[in-house]
């Protein structure tokens, strides 16, 4: 009864919290002389604060109606292209007009772990611009009727593939926190039957791989107890009258009150300072607190089954890790993955999701080549900014990106077994966005031979001081070695390149296209202050 419960404490709290809201709006109103007093800004401000402590947070919407691609607004429209009892699936149609080109087509999988797909409105809103977004809106249990049937893992990696199958080839799959479980094993099961629509890339976000591995507080817990405990004690049925009257599900709520008791200590002076913005008129500090807030506490149910199957195979057996996992009574096994390339990212601070969890996938993918796969440790972020935030935007989703466009296409066939005998057990560290091929050192001038096209353009030592060649976006320390070590040390030199010398340049580098893709040629020219002479 325990649900029941809840909700009628939420209906028995509705007259305090209409009173709060009003008593908010009489101190508020600029024509109540108490509005311009430290006391009158103290009582709105706490009654604001009772309101949203006692208030139900819907499911947010994304909002996301533009955003800019070259430099250029276009506008954005949110549709539903698939859907099914338990999910649709969002695009976001950036209206680009004669532009054929949209960037790599990700399937972006948000975790079905209590909050709303809304959680990574920043994570789209970053990748928005150079890609085309399709993401997964999982439908909050409660709203389900039974009629509809279970929902259980077996049918959230149906779900994968039947979604990749939809969206066709060369699509690029990210998975963020607890879907990368499945999306392994759904990558894993189509490459078993050769399915022409496995992803061209799988990109795993802190996700629980191998939680043996560096055990947090959430590991430890599931460890800790049968999963007969979380039958019995977490397992509920939806009250009256929501549409899923007598499902048994895992309540949001109670998902939401282990997350904030985890680092309750953050969440109480997060409020402290929410209120101490209020008093003292700080409106842009205290609409940070609202945003961050209607999209933390807006909470959805899971179905039973799901949770309890997902808490023993993934926390508790250890199924897809031990390579014991199941799918509808077959196999997964991960070393039949041979040609989607994978990128596995975690945040040095996560507490959620320990160091080297996600990483495990590399193990499991043993007959993956060493080229089609990469590590990334984001250092000082914690599990919500592996996905969101500044470091984010500016260090992690452009990793994520050159990784999708360096991997655009599957290979024409799977490498042999032997060809990929490598082991994955061997650390993999190299960031993404910053690992160059060997450079050839140009001990002298390259001799200027007819069948050479950057005899022209490349020198033996720079010609007085050498440009900084990382103020052009895309260029790191490794890739400016890099292109010193080849024989370019100004920015002249780049804005000068001919589309021949830019292939000479790329295969001798192994660029992968990045001089175009970045627009390098573009930016040279302005760092140069003169015109391109090609």
């Amino acid at each position: 009864m325990f649900y029941q419960v809840y909700e009628f404490n939420h209906a028995a709290m509705s007259p305090l919290r209409a009173s709060a809201d009003m008593t908010r709006l009489y101190f508020q109103n600029p024509l109540n002389p108490f509005s311009h007093t430290p006391i009158g800004r103290s009582v709105a401000a706490g009654c604001e604060m009772i309101e949203r402590m006692t208030r139900r947070y819907g499911k947010p919407e994304f909002g996301l109606t533009q955003t800019t691609v070259s430099g250029v607004k276009v506008p954005v429209r949110e549709e539903i292209v698939w859907k099914k009892p338990f999910c649709n699936l969002l695009h976001f149609d950036r209206k680009l007009g004669e532009r054929k080109h949209k960037g790599p087509r990700i399937l972006m999988v948000a975790p079905m772990s209590g909050h709303y797909a809304t959680l990574l409105r920043g994570t789209v809103e970053t990748m928005l611009p150079s890609a085309d977004i399709y993401i997964t809106d999982w439908i909050d249990a409660r709203m389900v009727p039974l009629t509809e049937g279970r929902f259980d893992l077996d049918d959230y990696i149906d779900y994968v593939i039947e979604m990749l199958q939809f969206l066709g080839p060369d699509t690029h799959v990210m998975a963020v926190c607890q879907p990368s479980v499945p999306v392994l094993a759904a990558t894993a099961v189509m490459e078993a039957h050769n399915d022409p629509c496995v992803p061209a890339s799988v990109t795993l976000m802190g996700g629980p791989i191998d939680t043996r591995i560096n055990p947090t507080a959430v590991n430890d817990l599931a460890e800790n107890k049968s999963i007969d405990w979380f039958e019995r004690n977490v397992i509920m049925k939806v009250p009256f009258p929501q549409p899923g009257f007598m499902r048994d599900v895992y309540p949001g709520f109670l998902q939401l009150s282990g997350f904030m008791s985890m680092n309750l200590d953050r969440h109480v002076n997060a409020h402290h300072e929410f209120f101490q913005h209020l008093v003292s008129g700080d409106g842009d500090n205290a609409e940070k607190h609202r945003d961050f807030y209607d999209e933390y506490l807006a909470v959805m149910d899971l179905t039973a089954e799901f949770y309890l199957q997902t808490v023993e195979t993934v926390f508790i057996r250890h199924a897809l890790a031990k390579g014991k996992m199941r799918h509808r009574g077959d196999l997964v096994d991960c070393g039949a993955i041979r040609r989607s390339a994978l990128l596995t990212i975690e945040g040095e601070k996560d507490d959620i999701t320990g160091r080297g969890q996600t990483m495990a996938a590399h193990n499991l993918c043993v007959n993956l080549s060493p080229d089609l796969r990469a590590h990334y440790m984001q250092p000082d972020v914690g599990h919500y900014g592996v996905f969101n935030g500044s470091r984010f935007r500016s260090e992690i989703a452009p990793r994520i990106l050159d990784f999708m466009r360096s991997h655009a296409h599957l290979p024409a066939s799977a490498p042999k077994a032997a060809d990929t005998a490598k082991s994955a057990s061997a650390e993999v560290t190299i960031p993404v966005a910053e690992k160059p091929a060997e450079a050839k050192p140009a001990a002298k001038a390259p001799a200027k031979a007819a069948s050479d096209p950057l005899a022209e353009v490349l020198l033996a030592r720079p010609r007085g001081v050498a440009d900084d060649l990382t103020a052009i976006s895309g260029v790191g320390p490794k890739l400016q070695t890099a292109l010193n070590g080849a024989g370019i040390f100004h920015y002249w030199q780049i804005a000068a390149l001919t589309d021949e010398q830019i292939a000479a340049l790329d295969s001798r580098l192994d660029f992968r296209g990045r001089i175009d893709r970045d627009g390098w040629i573009e930016q040279a020219r302005k760092l140069a202050e003169q015109p391109a002479t090609h």
